[in-house]
């Protein structure tokens, strides 16, 4: 029999689905603000239920919003030209707070993975399709993450692109900066060796 009341065990089992928190992760968090801060709980409750309702995707590439198009899609002063495709919507926010980018965006939604389901059709890759073969993109940005899906994900958006004349490029993986090379995996220095380019001082 557990020591949870029904509505408690509940609340520690949807804490549960966020990533990277585990049972007694969920049990602190669920605790907190029951014990300590009914008020944020009811804040968060209602937060998470407008966003919910109220966030959506948007239908040109697949970003969260709440509007009919993206703040970026709608941009006029965006390059139309210049695509950068990722994996997640959190990978959008990545890169506009670190970059100076001024294309637009293409967000997968996740990563080619057979094993788990997801083909083509899952990351919405017919509508990637669709753009280039409407002939507006001339370049590529491919952001992917460095792994066996993002990788299998990144040839398959390489194929789609050779196929249409578009340029594609991918962004560099390598020593992050202040790294030490001993204490870098094995696979990022890998692709930093691989990646390497002429240097200018």
């Amino acid at each position: 029999m557990s020591v949870y009341s029904p509505r408690l065990r509940a609340l520690v089992e949807g804490l549960r689905r966020l990533p990277g928190v585990g049972p007694r992760s969920a049990q602190r968090m669920a605790l907190h603000l029951l014990q300590r801060d009914r008020d944020g709980a009811r804040r968060l409750a209602e937060a998470l239920q407008q966003a919910v309702d109220g966030v959506g995707h948007c239908p040109e590439c697949g970003l969260l919003t709440e509007e009919e198009r993206c703040g970026l899609c709608a941009n006029p002063q965006r390059r139309r030209g210049l695509l950068c495709v990722v994996e997640s919507s959190a990978d959008v926010f990545a890169l506009e707070q670190a970059t100076d980018f001024e294309g637009l965006y293409f967000v997968l939604g996740g990563a080619l993975s057979p094993l788990d389901g997801i083909g083509p059709e899952e990351l919405g890759l017919d509508r990637l399709q669709q753009r280039l073969d409407a002939g507006e993109v001339e370049e590529i940005i491919l952001a992917t993450n460095p792994t066996i899906e993002g990788e299998a994900t990144a040839h398959y958006v390489q194929s789609l692109a050779a196929e249409r004349g578009v340029r594609i490029t991918r962004i560099a993986h390598g020593v992050p900066m202040g790294g030490a090379l001993e204490q870098v995996d094995q696979g990022t220095l890998s692709h930093a060796f691989m990646g390497r380019r002429d240097y200018e001082g």
